[in-house]
């Protein structure tokens, strides 16, 4: 029972533990609050100074947001070191949401042209290389795979027909990012050592289900159908089945309760949508903006939080709350 082996992996694993149960960025968030404060009052400062026009900044802030988070994906994302697991889907997921960014940030960049190799552009994508391979160095196929997924998503990217929407692609990217997250070190956490803190699992739950509003605000069209005695039957009921999946998924922190959980959201809220005779201009790209601000303080980059500020419509607030407690 006292093998060099066991005696190393029981000490991973309870390091492992450790490092789950601490939450840093919660604190950070916390920390970072007078900034987002600052940020928010000087909100039309800010868009004045960067120049994004209203028409674009959904664009503008979605690319960010995809560049920042495949950067973290490539220096923080995976943690190799600590899984006890000999097999593991981490550097598969790792390497499609490093596909999907390199695939929505080419598709928006296809219009222009390739410019020309000066020795400064070569030094600074032989070290973007160089730091994707270095990313996922577990197996001797981890480069080529991290690296090929980025080339691949560049190439796709640049013979698209058109851009990927900013809104859908980032919340696809988003929710990915998510998943990997929370199935590191492990895709089944039910049964598993690691454990998550309560902190960490509100806040997935809170970017995965302001990720489905948003899609559905954006895309679901109002159309008043729904007779409201029969709404209000279907409504409660999927209010206690969604309730029962949020307690479930809290218990396990599993990937597929979690889907499972996004999934009876999407059906609630597109029924809210649907029962609705309108939904007011902006509500979906403001309830885009909390997906941001949540992701942001959960991958502790701070900027992306701030881009979800800058994309926040204050003047909308009310009607945001009035949707929101209807999608509710």
């Amino acid at each position: 029972m006292l093998e060099d082996i066991i005696v190393v992996q029981s000490a991973v694993s309870a390091f492992n533990n450790m490092a789950l149960f601490g939450p840093a960025f919660l604190w950070l968030g916390l920390l970072m609050l007078p900034l987002f404060v600052v940020v928010y009052l000087m909100r039309d400062a800010i868009l004045n100074k960067i120049a994004w026009e209203k028409t674009d900044v959904i664009k503008y802030g979605a690319m960010w947001t995809v560049g920042l988070t495949g950067a973290w994906v490539v220096l923080i994302g995976g943690d190799y070191q600590i899984l006890r697991d000999s097999w593991s889907v981490l550097p598969m997921m790792c390497a499609v949401v490093l596909f999907l960014a390199s695939l929505f940030l080419s598709s928006y960049g296809r219009k222009y042209k390739i410019p020309k190799m000066r020795w400064y552009w070569g030094v600074a994508c032989v070290c973007g290389v160089v730091l994707v391979a270095l990313s996922d160095m577990h197996a001797w196929w981890g480069p080529l795979l991290q690296v090929g997924a980025m080339f691949l998503g560049l190439a796709l990217g640049r013979v698209a027909p058109a851009p990927m929407r900013p809104m859908a692609g980032t919340v696809l990217i988003l929710l990915s990012t998510v998943v990997a997250i929370l199935m590191q070190p492990e895709f089944f956490r039910f049964g598993q050592l690691g454990n998550l803190t309560l902190g960490h699992l509100v806040a997935i739950l809170l970017v995965g289900i302001s990720a489905i509003g948003a899609v559905v605000t954006n895309n679901v069209k109002p159309a008043g159908k729904i007779k409201h005695a029969l709404y209000i039957k279907l409504k409660w009921l999927m209010r206690v089945i969604c309730a029962l999946g949020v307690a479930l998924f809290l218990l396990t922190e599993a990937v597929p309760v979690l889907m499972a959980v996004l999934l009876m959201f999407f059906v609630m809220f597109a029924m809210s949508v649907r029962h609705s005779d309108r939904i007011p201009d902006g509500v979906a790209e403001n309830i885009f903006a909390v997906m941001l601000m949540a992701f942001g303080v959960l991958t502790i980059v701070p900027v992306i939080t701030v881009i979800g500020i800058l994309l926040w419509r204050p003047e909308l607030s009310r009607d945001v709350w009035y949707e929101v407690k209807r999608l509710l």
